[in-house]
């Protein structure tokens, strides 16, 4: 054989190495999952080699899956699609043309993911979960652009978010899309879920807003950053879409760019004195069924000395964190419903708010895919399109119909 048969079996064996990524058979397209994950893989880290050099901060890299998939929504025959600034923060507003002899509209306000650091509602999967959602439910849907870290830390995006949720609410906007007001759902997916979980909450401590929300709809949502170390992030430690090293980084980015931060949730060591005693209410043996629980012991997140940092405040503030709050907060929270994948480090998250609603006496589907993971839902355009995520998205839609 001669050198260059060689040079391409090598070749072959190299790719074929960094293509090939451990997934668990009972996930469909496998392969296909396999390829996609290699991309992922080769930005971040092209991303981590970047930032090593000083040329560009790891996020600013990353943010290219965004504008990869980035699209200019438009109107087609069936939904109007319009930007609009509610107090100054951009939204797409879609909404359906279809009429309905006088009965006011549902209204969907979604909160896109990307870990608080990536995403648009201008993304292409969003824009088509968007248009879909205003067509079939005949709902006006709002989808948010919240500002991003690293230029902005937490609460910015919560409080963009909060505001267009109040600005939504008021009458005159209200009369505006033809919204019933009795009729509100607020729904996000991982990062967005969290945001969603964080308003829903915080709706109901606001002496300004007298508007309930009929629904939160929460889609494989991040809700706690106490414990980096739940069965989910164990078990699910490498897997592609989200490995736990990169979850832990929007984590950690979420809150300051002090790469510290990330070195300490890394090594689940970020505790502290201050946020010792709401380690209750993230306490896995408590609150995940035991099919969740699978092989793994609980070992309590380490506790350091008192750190009063405005970082751990954050950590633990119920606004980034929705499940440390007291059972009495949820149990006037609307109803839910939580999507979770069985190969997702945020599975327990879900699992585990599913858990703490009901026992505060809120109704709660809980849709757990047994093959699904993390992104399957938003990965739904050819060639990244999975059968799992067309389910996923099939499901949102089913409830939402019959619940909002």
């Amino acid at each position: 054989m001669g050198s260059k048969g060689i040079l391409l079996i090598l070749a072959g064996v190299l790719v074929a190495y960094y293509v090939y990524s451990p997934i668990p058979y009972d996930i469909e397209e496998r392969w296909k999952l396999m390829v996609t994950d290699s991309f992922f893989r080769s930005l971040s880290n092209l991303a981590e080699v970047s930032e090593l050099l000083g040329l560009k901060h790891y996020m600013g890299v990353m943010m290219f899956l965004t504008v990869a998939e980035e699209v200019v929504p438009a109107s087609d025959d069936n939904v109007k699609v319009t930007d609009a600034l509610f107090y100054d923060v951009p939204v797409v507003v879609y909404e359906p043309k279809r009429k309905t002899n006088g009965e006011l509209n549902r209204a969907v306000i979604f909160i896109h993911g990307g870990g608080w650091c990536l995403g648009s509602a201008r993304m292409g999967p969003y824009d088509l979960l968007s248009r879909r959602t205003a067509k079939e439910l005949n709902a006006v849907v709002v989808s948010v652009d919240y500002r991003l870290a690293p230029a902005y830390h937490f609460p910015v995006q919560f409080d963009d978010v909060y505001n267009v949720v109040k600005y939504i609410v008021q009458d005159h906007v209200l009369s505006q899309y033809s919204v019933d007001v009795n009729r509100i759902a607020v729904s996000g997916d991982s990062a967005g879920g969290n945001l969603a979980a964080a308003v829903a909450q915080q709706l109901q401590e606001d002496p300004e807003i007298q508007v309930v929300l009929k629904a939160q709809v929460l889609l494989y949502p991040a809700l706690q950053a106490l414990d980096m170390n739940t069965p989910s992030y164990q078990q699910n430690e490498y897997m592609p879409i989200l490995p736990k090293t990169l979850m832990v980084r929007f984590w950690s980015e979420y809150f300051t760019s002090d790469l510290f931060l990330f070195h300490a949730m890394m090594s689940n060591s970020h505790n502290s004195l201050e946020s010792a005693h709401l380690l209750k209410f993230v306490n896995w043996t408590v609150f995940l069924p035991e099919i969740f629980r699978l092989k793994y012991n609980y070992t309590m997140p380490r506790i350091k000395s008192s750190d009063p940092s405005e970082t751990i405040s954050s950590i633990t503030d119920p606004r980034a964190s929705p499940l440390l709050v007291d059972d009495v907060k949820l149990q006037v929270l609307p109803k839910a419903y939580i999507l979770t994948c069985e190969y997702d480090v945020l599975r327990d998250d879900g699992v585990m708010y599913a858990t703490r609603l009901r026992r505060a006496g809120v109704q709660v589907t809980l849709e757990h895919f047994k093959d699904g993971f993390h992104g399957a839902m938003m990965l739904t355009i050819w060639p990244t399109s999975f059968e799992v995520g067309h389910r996923m998205v099939n499901s949102y839609i089913k409830w939402l119909d019959n619940n909002l």
